[in-house]
C-alpha cells in the first residue's frame, strides 16, 4: 500500500511538472524576456522540503540529504550540464517532459546522458561529503520562514503567480515525501546506477523494480498533463538531430557526474539543504545555459547568413 501511494505522489508531481513547464533552459529564455518570475519560482520550487523532513523526524524515519563541501568541479560540473542542456534545449525534467509531449528527438538526449555517466562511471574527483540533517536544524527553520513569506507573497498576487508559484513548490513538497521512501528515484539517479552497473558489470547494482515503475510514474504523470492539455505531438526522429541532441546529452550526463546529480537532484535537494556545493552546480547550470543559448544563436545567425543549404536545413 506504501508504494501505490508513493507511485501515485511521483505520477501527480510528474502531472505538475509538464503542467507548470519546470525548465531552467525556459528560464533563462523567460529572464532574457524581461519575466525574471519564472526562474525565481524554479530555483525556489524546493522551498517545502521542511515538510517532509519534520515528518520524517515525527515519524522516526531518517532524512538525511547527501550535501558537500564547496568544490570546483560541481561549478564545472554544472557549467558542463548546462551547456548541453542549453544545446538540448532542455534540462532533464524537461527532456522528459518533450518526451511524453511526443518529442522523439529526446530518447536521443537520455542515450547521450546514459553515455555521459558512463564515461566517468569509474572517476571520482575527491569531494568531501559533509553530513547534513536537514530536520532539526536551524537550516529547517530558515526554510519556514521562506515558505511563509512566499506563500503571503503569492496569495496576494493574480491566479497566474498562484498557479506558477503553488506548482512549483508543490513538486518540492512531493519530492521530499518520495526522498524517504527512495532517496535515489530521480532520473539521474537512475542512470547513475545503470551506468555504473553496465560499466563495472555488477549484478547486485542494477535498479530496483520498484525505481523503474516509479520511473515509469514520473513519464504517466507527465504524458497526462500533455494528453489533457492537448499538446501531444508526435514528432519522429531525424536523422540530422541525432549528433546534436546526442552530443547534448553526454554533456548533460558529464556535467550530472560530476556535479552528482542533474537539475532535478540540485534543485529540490541540494538548494533546500544549503549545500554549498549545491548553490555552486545551481550557478554553473545557469551560466552554462545563458553562455549555451547565446552561441547558439551565434552560429544560427551565421548559418542563416551562408549559403549552404545544407546547414540552413538544420536549422529546420
Amino acid at each position: 500500500m506504501l508504494f501505490i501511494g508513493v507511485f501515485i505522489c511521483v505520477c501527480v508531481l510528474g502531472y505538475l511538472a509538464q503542467n507548470t513547464g519546470l525548465c531552467m533552459v525556459r528560464g533563462i529564455y523567460e529572464w532574457k524576456a524581461g519575466n525574471k518570475e519564472f526562474l525565481f519560482a524554479i530555483l525556489f520550487s524546493g522551498t517545502l522540503a521542511w515538510v517532509a523532513a519534520i515528518s520524517s523526524y515525527v515519524v522516526n524515519i531518517p532524512f538525511h540529504v547527501k550535501t558537500y563541501a564547496m568544490s570546483g568541479w560541481f561549478l564545472f560540473g554544472g557549467f558542463v550540464f548546462g551547456l548541453g542542456a542549453a544545446f538540448n534545449n532542455g534540462c532533464g525534467i524537461s527532456t522528459l517532459n518533450r518526451l511524453t509531449r511526443g518529442d522523439t528527438k529526446m530518447i536521443v538526449t537520455i542515450m547521450g546522458w546514459l553515455i555521459g555517466w558512463v564515461i566517468l562511471a569509474d572517476y571520482s574527483p575527491k569531494r568531501e561529503l559533509m553530513k547534513h540533517p536537514l530536520a532539526g536544524d536551524i537550516n529547517c527553520l530558515l526554510l519556514i520562514v521562506i515558505s511563509l513569506i512566499i506563500v503571503i507573497w503569492v496569495s496576494l498576487g493574480d491566479k497566474k503567480r498562484k498557479r506558477l508559484w503553488f506548482g512549483m513548490m508543490g513538486i518540492g513538497l512531493l519530492s521530499g515525501f518520495i526522498y524517504i521512501y527512495e532517496p535515489k528515484w530521480p532520473p539521474s539517479g537512475l542512470l547513475h546506477q545503470l551506468s555504473d552497473a553496465l560499466i563495472n558489470d555488477n549484478s547486485s547494482g542494477w535498479p530496483s523494480l520498484e525505481q523503474y515503475l516509479l520511473f515509469f510514474a514520473l513519464l504517466l504523470g507527465m504524458f497526462l498533463s500533455a494528453w489533457k492539455a492537448k499538446i501531444f505531438k508526435f514528432i519522429p526522429l531525424n536523422i540530422k538531430h541525432w549528433v546534436i541532441n546526442l552530443l547534448a546529452g553526454i554533456l548533460m550526463g558529464l556535467g550530472a557526474s560530476l556535479a552528482i546529480g542533474g537539475n532535478s537532484v540540485q534543485l529540490l535537494l541540494g538548494l533546500p539543504s544549503f549545500s554549498s556545493a549545491g548553490f555552486v552546480a545551481v550557478a554553473g547550470m545557469l551560466l552554462g545555459i545563458w553562455i549555451g543559448i547565446s552561441f547558439k544563436r551565434y552560429i544560427k545567425r551565421i548559418i542563416f547568413n551562408s549559403k549552404n543549404n545544407f546547414l540552413k536545413s538544420l536549422l529546420i
